[in-house]
């Protein structure tokens, strides 16, 4: 049986783990493969400080996160970006200035398009995005997945004026998981051979007004 997990809101106690976790979910991808040049010598270490910058910047600027937790260990992930907050991170010179001089140049600029690019794909109105978001290898494929994913959609749906969840993923074993769990595509972005889509998961819909 899948020993029962607790998710809970964390904070930069849970720094190095986060970074271990989110280094360890995203190493393999297609996404960071083509962003950060896997074929080029010095890829993990890119796709390290990448990690590690974005989680500095969440902390620092104290957005929310999830984590899902078996007793003391962080086996989950999800980093939350607000509606109103959602372009701070990479707009912040601090950040970009860090990133190119552990990511490269070449890299930074190689993710700000892809992000930009994203965020272009949006639909309108007030969504919450999940910049980064990982279970542990080891605690894939016993649901641990689905039990993060069910959390951040009610976690967000305590936002009244929240349109619902955006993510993207170039993976397709990842795309084929979200499809199952009620994500719909609102977009795709081209990552050279990388087909990156933008999902959506619908938050809850306002009632309909009498006589409407």
């Amino acid at each position: 049986m899948t020993a029962p997990a607790e998710v809970r809101l964390i904070d930069g106690g849970y720094f190095r783990e986060s970074c271990s976790l989110l280094y360890q979910a995203y190493r393999h991808t297609p996404t960071f493969a083509y962003l950060f040049e896997s074929d080029r010598p010095g890829y993990e270490q890119r796709v390290r400080a990448t990690v590690r910058e974005l989680l500095v910047r969440h902390f620092a600027d104290a957005l929310p996160a999830l984590g899902l937790l078996l007793g003391e260990r962080l086996i989950g992930v999800a980093l939350i970006s607000p509606p109103q907050r959602r372009l701070e991170i990479t707009e912040s010179w601090s950040w970009r200035m860090r990133m190119l001089l552990t990511a490269g140049f070449r890299c930074t600029r190689r993710y700000l398009d892809y992000h930009e690019a994203v965020i272009a794909c949006l639909p309108p109105g007030a969504y919450h995005m999940l910049p980064l978001l990982g279970v542990r290898p080891e605690f894939q494929g016993w649901h641990y997945g689905e039990q993060l994913l069910e959390a951040l959609q009610h976690w967000c749906a305590e936002d009244v004026n929240s349109r619902g969840i955006v993510l993207d993923t170039g993976d397709p074993h990842c795309l084929e998981f979200l499809r199952r769990q009620g994500y719909r595509e609102v977009g795709q972005v081209e990552l050279g051979p990388v087909h990156e889509y933008i999902l959506v998961h619908p938050g809850p819909q306002p009632p309909a007004e009498k006589g409407a």
